[in-house]
């Protein structure tokens, strides 16, 4: 599986580019090749399974370090902001991924069509974590890719193709895990609620209240369950929003380090040229010099 996995990446790869990401014709698919190991890309990762086929990758959410290589997958299961670099690349053999986002009505419809739907699993836990792809999961994300090579295709056989991903992941080892995805009143999706609020309105001072009023929880319950679940706090979360949005508006934008600061909800360019440096490592123009280089 894993062979043809790479034989049908890098044959994609090879078409649109070579190296870099290749968002796809099928949407909420997205292929990956690097010949390299990379240094940390900061992203907002969205309720997804993320494949590495050949290589290895590392992702850093808040203190907490978890790494995955050839055929284990990262599932997703609330959007989060998170470092991540691929560790094992080389010329001879690149780290090739494929990430495929989770449509979320898919999964509750799938779910509940099932004879035994699982029940969340009791505990409350960080939203992301690593499992083995192989299988009839594997297949899946095989034939999805295969789409690719046939487009008329794609409309009529793409739902069906994540169905199915959805179903052998809902009754798979994780599937108490996966399923609080799907659940409209599990805790998982009560924060999710709240993170759409951030995220809509990142560049605006958002009260806890106004968060714990969207996840439908009492303020100390929505703080518990949101760090456990994203291992920073709201405050945290949202700077880190604010600082990537910044780092893109400058990188992709050309916006200065002060028009930046401005629009992200920052009333200080100094406060987030310190807070800019903490998170990334290096001063605003440095990194963004940096980051462009790269690109050129």
């Amino acid at each position: 599986m894993s062979e043809n996995l790479v034989e049908v990446i890098s044959r994609h790869m090879d078409a649109n580019g070579g190296d870099g990401l290749f968002i796809t014709p099928i949407d909420g698919l997205f292929l990956m090749r690097r010949a390299l190991p990379a240094i940390p890309a900061h992203l907002i990762y969205r309720p997804a399974l993320c494949l590495v086929v050949q290589g290895g990758k590392s992702i850093s959410i808040g203190k907490k370090v978890l790494d995955y290589t050839a055929m284990q997958a990262l599932i997703v299961s609330v959007e989060l902001p998170a470092f991540g670099r691929v560790t094992q690349a080389s010329a001879q053999q690149p780290f090739l991924g494929v990430t495929v986002e989770f449509d979320i009505g898919v999964m509750r419809e799938v779910m509940q069509e099932l004879d035994a739907p699982p029940k969340p699993n009791g505990t409350a836990g960080l939203g992301v974590f690593v499992s083995d792809c192989d299988g009839p999961l594997a297949d899946c994300v095989l034939r999805l890719i295969r789409l690719l090579d046939t487009p008329n295709a794609i409309a009529v056989l793409q739902r069906a193709i994540m169905r199915e991903i959805c179903f052998w992941l809902l009754t798979g080892p994780h599937a108490g895990e996966v399923c609080k995805i799907a659940l409209p009143n599990s805790h998982t999706q009560r924060v999710a609620n709240a993170i759409y609020v951030l995220r809509d309105h990142y560049a605006r001072t958002v009260r806890i209240e106004e968060l714990a009023e969207a996840a439908q929880m009492s303020p100390s319950s929505f703080h518990q369950h949101f760090k456990a679940l994203t291992s920073m706090t709201p405050l945290q979360y949202q700077k880190q929003l604010r600082l990537v949005e910044a780092r893109r508006l400058m990188a992709d934008d050309a916006a200065n380090v002060e028009t930046a600061a401005y629009q992200v909800g920052y009333e200080s360019a100094s406060q987030f040229s310190r807070e800019y440096s903490r998170m990334f490592g290096t001063p605003p123009k440095r990194d963004v010099a940096a980051l462009k280089a790269i690109g050129s």
